[in-house]
């Protein structure tokens, strides 16, 4: 009975007494999304840079196609060498061009850098509208593949752009204007580590290149120093991805460049059957005397940051040279190359064409 007793009292003391008090459990604090960073938004980054880039090629090689040294001879003295001034030449020109372009930009502060692969191709129609005045229009549709293989990201630029050029000559002088106005789209991925992020929108861009050179001629070769003035203003729409882990979204961007373009072309045709092969080179200085690539807003849910565009560097140099094999004086297939080089950025770019006369 007092054993009975005894573990009564025990029981009756453990039941009374409190157990271990209850660790309250912790209210989860939300950690920083690992994809709100500025790496998060480089392929916008690269697009927009892109499509001002494009811009500026076309621009460019619609300008050299009214100033071209080896052009300028041919609306001077369109039969050859030897051949009176006054040989008339045809009126009417049409052209088509395939071209294939390779860009890479290197790191950049929160830019993991990129390369770029654009193919395309251009057609155009010219008219000589008077003595000494000819003009042209043209257009251009590319594809370009955009990879930012450090952030894990990717996009397609598909641009189409509409190309006016027109030209003066007076004796030795010639001025040509440039315009281009174009618009496309980009489709972006990108991978979240649970899933791919995508989306798309668009993007547009507007330009303008006004050019002067001096034509100097010795025998068959020629120094053409040249001067241009360039402006372009690109734009992409804002975009809300869909897919993958936290999808982000970003507003609109605005990039706009004025730049100055100083150089020389020097060249030399032979005639030999009836054919005429003209071989030249140039080289320009390039000075971007104002730059404003916008910044990207980035948001997910209640978080935001805001992320600056991607510029040139401030000066670089662009170089390039042409192989033209005049058929007949209504024939003419050629073959360019153009590079540019910049602190933190390069590209290299071949073009094939073929031009009709009548």
């Amino acid at each position: 009975m007092a054993l009975l007793f005894a573990v009564a009292a025990v029981s009756r003391a453990q039941a009374q007494s409190p157990g271990p008090t209850p660790m309250p459990t912790p209210t989860p604090t939300p950690n920083p999304t690992a994809s709100l960073t500025p790496t998060a938004i480089g392929s916008a980054l690269s697009a927009g840079s892109t499509v001002a880039n494009l811009g500026s090629n076309f621009l460019e090689r619609l300008g050299n196609q009214a100033t071209s040294g080896f052009g300028k001879a041919l609306r001077s003295n369109p039969a050859g060498g030897g051949a009176s001034e006054n040989t008339e030449a045809p009126r009417f020109r049409s052209w088509a061009e395939v071209y294939g372009l390779s860009a890479t930009t290197g790191p950049l502060s929160y830019f993991a850098g990129d390369r770029r692969r654009t193919y395309g191709g251009v057609a155009g129609v010219g008219a000589r509208i008077a003595p000494g005045v000819n003009a042209g229009i043209s257009v251009d549709q590319s594809h370009t593949a955009i990879d930012i293989p450090l952030a894990l990201q990717s996009a397609t630029l598909d641009l189409t752009q509409f190309g006016f050029n027109a030209s003066v000559d007076k004796g030795p002088w010639t001025w040509a204007v440039a315009l281009v106005h174009g618009f496309g789209k980009v489709n972006s991925s990108r991978d979240t580590g649970f899933g791919l992020a995508t989306a798309g929108y668009h993007a547009r861009l507007d330009g303008a290149l006004s050019e002067l050179s001096y034509y100097w001629s010795i025998d068959h070769s020629r120094i053409v120093p040249k001067a241009a003035f360039e402006y372009v203003r690109a734009s992409t729409g804002s975009l809300q991805e869909i897919g993958g882990l936290d999808p982000l979204m970003a507003s609109g961007a605005v990039a706009e460049r004025a730049r100055l373009l100083i150089g020389a072309e020097i060249g030399r045709y032979w005639i030999f059957d009836q054919k005429i092969l003209d071989l030249s080179a140039y080289g320009k200085f390039v000075d971007n005397v104002a730059q404003n690539f916008g910044a990207v807003t980035v948001s997910l849910g209640t978080q935001s940051i805001a992320v600056q565009g991607i510029g040139e560097s401030r000066y670089g140099a662009d170089a390039g040279a042409s192989a033209s094999l005049s058929l007949s004086n209504t024939a003419r297939l050629y073959l360019n190359y153009d590079g540019k080089y910049r602190a933190a950025m390069q590209s290299h770019q071949g073009t094939l064409g073929v031009e009709f006369k009548w």
